[in-house]
């Protein structure tokens, strides 16, 4: 990343980037809004390359890792997008079947922040699959805003099929045992939530900032869950007090977390939103609580 000075950035310019990179803002808008912050020596095009994610050295796990057999497959979803291609990894020294895990990209496809993602669960000890939905449209393109792009024009009850179809490849591959939970991060953490909904032999969810399910779907709930969210990220926070009173109200097993001083996108490490100790935090806490319900 650049060296500016994420302390000296004001939140309405991350408030800004979080609009760009949700499709509320095109690229013009954007950077026209984003002139205002442009102060101080700061130049538009400096405040752009702070804020896009930054891929060389970020990755906490190869592709190569040595500890994992890790590479892509392609499984099928029929009443989603046909043929999708996967990232499916596991650790090499496994001594018995392993807890799956599916991990649900973001807004974007699957990129190389989600493909690390997924290496870091297997090497906890478990058999991860992470789809790339934009496989019918071609596959993560190699660059997120063209992947956004991509990503809007397919449709959301598709995509939905494509995980909850990846969640029953995973259960019946040889090397799982059957336990099959799902993390999810932004539009992931949201198809996290509406898998809760949808799978009834789901074994655990952990949405990161997703958007909730309607509470009229709370009742079919069966898979504990595990929510976090950022305080700072008010457009999907504010949806959680209704979600918590219906998730109560049906007797749920839940545990959430709103990490203060946080915003959406927080656990991702390769744009400036990352906070580390809010991210290293929820990590542990997400395979302490797969490590309890997968194993």
């Amino acid at each position: 990343m650049s060296q500016i000075n994420k302390e000296d950035i004001k939140q309405e310019v991350f408030d800004l980037y979080d609009d760009y990179a949700h499709n509320r803002l095109n690229r013009r808008s954007f950077v026209e809004k984003l002139s205002i912050y442009a102060v101080g020596g700061l130049t538009v095009p400096a405040l752009m390359s702070f804020l896009m994610p930054d891929y060389e050295g970020t990755l906490q796990t190869k592709a190569d890792d040595p500890r994992l057999k890790s590479g892509y497959i392609t499984y099928n979803s029929p009443k989603g997008g046909g043929n999708i291609k996967a990232l499916l990894s596991e650790p090499i020294n496994a001594k018995s079947k392993l807890g799956g895990i599916v991990v649900v990209h973001e807004n974007r496809g699957l990129n190389p922040y989600i493909e690390d993602v997924a290496r870091r669960a297997a090497l906890a000890g478990f058999i991860t699959i992470a789809p790339d939905a934009l496989t019918p449209l071609g596959g993560y393109p190699g660059n997120d805003d063209a992947g956004r792009t991509m990503q809007a024009k397919l449709d959301k009850v598709q995509m939905e099929q494509d995980f909850i179809d990846a969640f029953e490849y995973l259960k019946n591959h040889k090397d799982c045992n059957g336990k099959v939970g799902v993390v999810g991060f932004c539009f992931g953490g949201g198809i996290a939530n509406t898998m809760a909904v949808q799978v009834p032999d789901l074994a655990a969810a952990v949405p990161f900032y997703g958007a909730q399910p309607d509470a009229a779907d709370v009742p079919k709930i069966k898979a504990p869950l595990m929510l976090h969210y950022a305080s700072l990220d008010t457009r999907i926070t504010a949806g959680w007090p209704t979600y918590e009173a219906a998730l109560k109200e049906n007797h749920k097993q839940y545990q959430a977390f709103i990490y203060e001083g946080a915003n959406h996108g927080f656990h991702n490490d390769t744009t400036p939103r990352y906070d580390k100790a809010a991210a290293e935090l929820a990590w542990k806490r997400t395979i302490d609580f797969f490590s309890e319900h997968l194993k």
